[in-house]
């Protein structure tokens, strides 16, 4: 059986992040997702698009690539850039810390990331760029007889 696949590229232009968010929304339709499970997927897409826009490329804009596959019942996630990458990866997923303190950041990204997912890593290597990698398990509500 064939799995479906999405796979799109955009600038890291900070009004892309609502076309990734709403566009991996959508190709998850077919899992019958409840509204929480919608909010959850499309929070963790816009952080996810969000780090690469500021974190990645900074001023400049960069290629941003997400990745989408369902699979018995789940959406796997796949977003990441060929930006700066991150030092110490352990470090930056904890909660509120964050590189740009003077920009205000909060630092939640990764945590929020990890909390409404179900499934959650970051890959990244310095001067070559980071990939998330998220899952979240949508099985349909059965009906009672």
């Amino acid at each position: 059986m064939i799995k479906n696949y999405l796979k799109m590229q955009f600038y890291s232009f900070p009004r892309n992040e609502a076309f990734a968010r709403d566009a991996v929304a959508a190709f998850c339709l077919e899992l019958n997702p409840t509204l929480a499970d919608l909010s959850d997927v499309k929070t963790a897409v816009s952080e996810a698009v969000t780090n690469c826009t500021v974190h990645a490329y900074g001023k400049e804009a960069g290629l941003v690539t997400v990745e989408c596959e369902i699979e018995d019942g789940t959406l796997h996630i796949k977003i990441g850039d060929k930006g700066k990458g991150i030092a110490d990866v352990e470090q930056a997923v904890q909660p509120f810390y964050t590189s740009l303190p003077s920009d205000e950041r909060s630092g939640m990204g990764f945590t929020i990331m990890q909390t409404f997912m179900d499934e959650f890593s970051v890959n990244s290597k310095e001067g070559e760029g980071t990939v998330v990698y998220m899952s979240k398990s949508i099985k349909a509500e059965v009906e009672n007889a």
